[in-house]
């Protein structure tokens, strides 16, 4: 059976007048639907705004519009209001200096289930990273539902939006930071040196790390797969790997 929805989600804004105030009040707005073909009066001017703050807006059918903000007019536009704002790579590095910690990072390379980034973001907290850095571009974003699966951890976890993953990391690397991807193929996630600075980059659900990330990364980092399935949940292995940094970091012996 079809899910409905009876009343607009918590993290839509629908309507010309609102969505141009939410854009001028300088809210944290994480995309901008726009009915496809509306493009006339008022909604030119909100669709150049939002591209000039760097805003996503997409085409959408004018279904999507009507499921995500039923009964409401919204005029061939909504927009979908991020749940925290987003930090930069700068205040995570700080916030790594301020706690006399090297710095440990989480990447996510087109991470596209916001239930996969929510539940990174929760063990982010737990095991101590000092932040995580998403794409602008396709890429789950920090919405409700994001915010609901981090269980509260987003509240604490620094998030950053960068243009450039790959320009990203190669910065990161002059800063010092070694760079492990996660993937199929590379050394044993226990045999790996992982505590001094470090970013750990965990691919999308489908298509793993992209090929110029990958190539920015100074070591690959895998898991052993003895089962028939030949992959880990991207939260799950995210979740392993993070615990494995924590505990080197830590300096605790495997008993």
């Amino acid at each position: 059976m079809t899910e409905k929805r009876t009343e607009p989600a918590q993290d839509v804004i629908a309507g010309r007048n609102a969505v141009k105030e939410a854009l001028c009040s300088a809210r944290p707005i994480e995309s901008i639907l726009v009915a496809r073909g509306a493009r006339n009066g008022s909604l030119g001017d909100i669709v150049s705004k939002a591209k000039a703050q760097g805003v996503a807006v997409k085409e959408v059918d004018p279904k999507r519009l009507e499921f995500l903000c039923p009964g409401a007019n919204h005029q061939g536009i909504v927009a979908l209001a991020a749940a925290h704002e987003y930090a930069s790579v700068e205040d995570m590095l700080a916030l790594a200096d301020e706690r006399g910690e090297p710095p440990f990072l989480i990447v996510a390379d087109e991470l596209n289930d916001p239930h996969n980034l929510g539940a990174i973001l929760r063990t982010a907290e737990c095991t101590g990273a000092h932040g995580v850095i998403i794409p602008k571009r396709r890429s789950a974003g920090l919405t409700y539902t994001v915010g609901k699966a981090s269980a509260g951890a987003l509240e604490y976890v620094p998030v950053a939006r960068v243009s450039n993953l790959a320009a990203a990391l190669e910065d990161l690397k002059k800063r010092g930071l070694w760079i492990y991807g996660a993937d199929m193929e590379g050394t044993p996630w226990c045999e790996a040196e992982l505590t001094g600075p470090a970013a750990l980059v965990i691919g999308s659900e489908g298509a793993g790390i992209g090929r110029l990330v990958k190539e920015k990364c100074d070591v690959i980092l895998s898991l052993p797969m003895r089962g028939k399935i030949n992959s880990l949940n991207a939260s799950v292995a995210a979740g392993v790997l993070m615990y494995e940094f924590m505990r080197q970091r830590q300096g605790i012996k495997a008993k």
